[in-house]
């Protein structure tokens, strides 16, 4: 669990992705009262030994393909640290048969894709369209045994780990948690990064990682799931015909002979470096995943960092120690840990923190816990559970897990039942066998300097850019690789049944029944977001929204929130340049509740000054935090830049101007933004319309405006004469940062769905667009680069984003505007246009299975006053798009010349 100010590489070394960073799969179960996730499923093991696991579930017309190997970096031979997670990469490089980026070719299948490695396994993930399963295996099944490893590609992707590698060293959480974990298991190799170091990347070669491939690849030690819209015995038919050709080794699988992981004594841990916080993380060794124990320890997380009702939010972040606490289960194959940590509140001691955390252990180990909390706790577990699995990804995720670590795909399963029966006598005994002081190893992170962010647009260094850009990739080269799907025509996205109505205050409400699971997703948005600071103190908007739960005048905020997770509700507003987003989700019968919190917050909110002191101390925190953090740091004065001074998009808040925010700036800006006609609500799941139509009647109906309503002007904004270049150089940093902006459109922009397939061609996908394929894949400059863009009811920027070290940074830079101005130049291609139309509306077929996306895309397209059935005219909108509109669209957005270019991170030089 986490709270507040989430660190953001709290489980980095669980799980280290291809492209991103896998959200973790720690495993939440349910209660007895909700059907078994192994219900439905189908086993069968081939007589090559693969394991194929199908669950039918037909939902939406999408199926998820999961292939997951029995390896990670636990099996990695001494010296080797990350060569499983460098072998993830190059499964990706092509084929002997298929010699292209298969990232490519799962882009021309609409596949959402994507790999991650962990201690124990590496999975590759994929979410299509149901008829094309079988292209996606055949795809599967030749990289299975025929991957292409040449000197190369090998050289290209040492490259780009080791730029990834740079990346996570980036964070102060990063470097603290591989220093405590080798502490922690100082003889296992699970006290070494799943990603490796880069002095271990370096010495990597063909024949070693190539017999690594070929020791553990093998269809004796993986499992294929099957998830979605699919007929099993179909399904198993096709894995026969692609998986089950491949025959099983004549060698037998052999892994390390490991001892079981051996904590090291208990010992601290003190780094101090270049940083913004003070950090402390604590580790205890605990079992197996298998052993009896983990439910009551799953138990324990909840009830340390379940939310706002849980001891640490109340004992640290409710006293003003911490500006964020969390804890969670690293429950492994062979062993693991369970952590806790916090990030330390201004002027707030680490001493004080542990000390703390010490006294709640030390309660939990001497008194029971009460009926209420033990219940409390399972209900969130409960609930979360649900609420996790609506996704078909997420269950085929679950099940791959179990199988693979377990042997048992209804581990899931045992599990809920062993959590059903947890005691507070259970509690208590983990916390007395596991959490004595004499097996604590303790990190702290102490800052040495705060960051300290120099801007710096002085000249370096020029760099040519001769024989840097390669040739576009032809999307008909990658059709010839491509494998053929059933033939089936596209399924369309479904009448989708939207209910709108407006109150007689204004406020707008869209209702989507879907009673495929027993829950209900909220989403709303509310015309009161940062854009406002312009008007008044920037942090105003935020820190508003940030004090909605913080108290009304019926309940506190412990009273609010013990209301929400009794009964396992979720309800947050996050305040963005747009508005302010309303996300909640709750079991559907907990519907009442929700809705009856909502309104409350949204109409009696009373900022109590005692939370507003602690919200400001909090921001301040996470403004230290966003000076230390490259991403957000480099896209902070990219904006600041891009946009003048009178621009709604030009201020950010700074530690003076949060300072200077009083209670009654937050009540007046309440009054002023938060009304019913600027307020959007939509809820998907399974209620009854006309009873929840009476519900929001009754609840939101004699909600009036306090205030006059407060209007923005958006200036308009030019790129500048010539391309500007910034450094903004923040210390301790070993990987470069940098975005290419550009000023760019409005949601209602007749060039939209041009610019989005313009997008999409230059820069919508790391592995395949034309950015990712010569800047990532043929040069190895960056593990990524894509390009996106912010367009709602106003124009947002235009952006390229890269990572790489800074030794590469200048040469990124180059290849990036040089590849700019050939497209300029040449435009982009029939065949290049035809491919990404088909992967965005194979991809928003996927996208819309998810009924949490339907609910955020019904609410996007209200707030720009799109009707309903835009959610249905996607594709047809993409189809009537010309090659003429992409290209002008490219030129009329993109100058090459005209750029604001930002690097954050170490110093690089660059001249433009």
């Amino acid at each position: 669990m986490t709270l507040g100010l989430v660190p953001r590489f709290v489980k980095i070394f669980l799980f280290i992705g291809l492209m991103l960073l896998s959200t973790s799969l720690a495993v939440i179960f349910p209660l007895h009262t909700v059907e078994g996730l192994g219900s439905g499923v189908t086993k069968t093991v081939l007589d090559n030994g693969l394991t194929v696991l199908i669950k039918e579930i037909p939902t939406a017309p999408v199926v998820s393909l999961q292939v997951w190997y029995r390896v990670g970096s636990r099996h990695e031979p001494k010296g080797e640290n990350g060569i499983a997670h460098q072998l993830e990469h190059l499964m990706f490089k092509g084929t002997k048969s298929r010699p292209v980026q298969f990232g490519q070719l799962f882009y021309a299948l609409g596949s959402s894709s994507n790999a991650f490695t962990s201690y124990d396994m590496t999975a590759y993930h994929h979410t299509v369209r149901a008829d094309q399963l079988e292209p996606l295996l055949i795809l599967e099944a030749d990289r299975l045994r025929n991957i292409l490893m040449t000197p190369d590609a090998l050289e290209s992707e040492k490259r780009v780990v080791i730029s990834e590698l740079q990346g996570y060293e980036n964070s102060p959480e990063y470097r603290l948690s591989r220093a405590v974990l080798a502490a922690l298991y100082p003889h296992h190799p699970y006290g070494l990064p799943v990603g490796g170091t880069a002095s271990d990347v370096e010495q990597f070669t063909l024949p070693a990682v190539n017999s690594f491939y070929h020791q553990y690849y093998r269809p004796d030690n993986a499992v294929v799931v099957i998830a979605g819209d699919v007929r099993p015995p179909r399904a198993l038919e096709l894995v026969k015909k692609t998986f089950g050709q491949i025959p099983r080794p004549t060698d037998p699988l052999k892994s390390p002979s490991l001892p079981p992981p051996t904590a090291g004594q208990a010992q601290r841990i003190r780094l101090t470096e270049p940083g913004s916080a003070p950090l402390l993380q604590i580790l205890v060794p605990i079992p197996a995943m298998t052993h009896p124990d983990q439910a009551a320890l799953d138990v324990l997380d909840m009830l340390l960092s379940g939310g706002r009702s849980s001891y640490l939010y109340q004992e640290l972040m409710e006293t003003g120690q911490a500006s964020s606490a969390y804890s969670y289960v690293a429950a492994l194959q062979a062993g693991g840990w369970f952590e806790i940590g916090a990030i330390a509140a201004p002027e707030q001691s680490l001493e004080t923190i542990e000390q703390t955390i010490h006294q709640i252990l030390n309660q939990l180990a001497e008194r029971p816990l009460s009926a209420a909390e033990l219940q409390r706790a399972k209900q969130q577990l409960k609930a979360n559970f649900i609420l996790r699995n609506r996704d078909i990804d997420a269950q085929a995720s679950q099940l791959a897990n179990d199988e693979t670590l377990t042997g048992d795909y209804r581990f899931s399963d045992r599990h809920l039942a062993a959590i059903e029966k947890v005691t507070a006598a259970d509690v208590q005994r983990v916390v007395q066998t596991y959490f004595g002081r004499d097996r604590w190893i303790v990190g702290e992170f102490i800052p040495s300097e705060f960051a300290d962010v120099e801007l710096s647009g002085r000249p370096g260094a020029q760099t040519t850019a001769h024989n840097l850009v390669g040739e576009p990739v032809d999307p008909q080269t990658i059709a010839a690789y491509l494998p053929q799907g059933s033939g089936q025509a596209a399924p369309e996205v479904k009448s989708n049944g939207v209910e709108t109505f407006t109150l007689k205050n204004g406020l707008r409400v869209l209702l989507l029944v879907d009673r495929s699971t027993p829950t209900i997703t909220l989403a709303g948005r509310i015309d009161a977001g940062t854009a406002y600071d312009l008007l008044t103190q920037p942090g105003v908007a935020n820190l508003t929204a940030a004090n909605l739960l913080n108290g009304t005048r019926r309940k506190n905020a412990l009273t609010l929130a013990q209301t929400l997770e009794d009964r396992g509700i979720s309800l947050e507003f996050s305040a963005f340049r747009d508005g302010v987003d309303i996300e909640g989700y709750a079991l559907a019968s907990e519907l009442p509740t929700l809705l009856q919190t909502l309104g409350e917050v949204l109409q009696e909110a009373t900022f109590p000054e005692s939370e507003f002191q602690l919200s400001q101390q909090r921001y301040l925190t996470a403004l230290s935090l966003e000076a230390d953090d490259p991403v957000r740091w480099g896209r902070r004065v990219l904006q600041e830049t891009l946009y003048p001074a009178n621009h709604p998009l030009h201020p950010f808040a700074t530690p003076e101007s949060v300072q200077a925010i009083q209670r009654p700036d937050l009540l007046n800006f309440y009054r002023a933004a938060y009304t019913p006609d600027h307020t959007i609500l939509t809820l998907v799941g399974d209620f009854d319309p006309v009873e929840v139509r009476s519900r929001l009647n009754e609840i939101f109906g004699s909600w009036q405006p306090q205030t006059d309503p407060l209007s923005l002007t958006f200036p308009a904004v030019s790129p500048p004469e010539q391309t500007l270049f910034k450094n903004a150089v923040i210390a301790g940093k070993s990987q470069a940062i940098t975005y290419l902006g550009t000023p760019g459109i409005d949601r209602r922009d007749p060039r939209f769905y041009a610019a989005m397939l313009m997008n999409h061609i230059l820069g919508g996908d790391t592995l395949a667009s034309r950015l990712g394929t010569e800047i990532r894949d043929r040069q190895g400059l960056t593990y990524g680069i894509y390009s996106f863009f912010s367009a709602s009811r106003q124009a947002g920027p235009f952006i390229i984003q890269l990572q790489t070290a800074p030794e590469d940074t200048a040469k990124a830079i180059q290849a990036t505007l040089q590849l700019l101005r050939d497209a300029h130049r040449q435009g982009f291609t029939a065949a290049e246009l035809g491919a990404a139309k088909r992967s965005l509306s194979n991809t928003y077929l996927v996208e819309l299975a998810n009924v949490d996306v339907v609910a955020r895309t019904l609410v996007g397209n209200a707030s720009v006053d799109l009707p309903p059935e835009e959610l249905q005219q996607f594709s047809d909108r993409l189809q009537q798009v010309t090659l003429d509109e992409v290209n002008h669209t490219l030129r009329d957005l993109i100058d090459p010349e005209r750029l604001v270019i930002v690097t954050a991170g170490p110093s690089v030089s660059f001249s433009p």
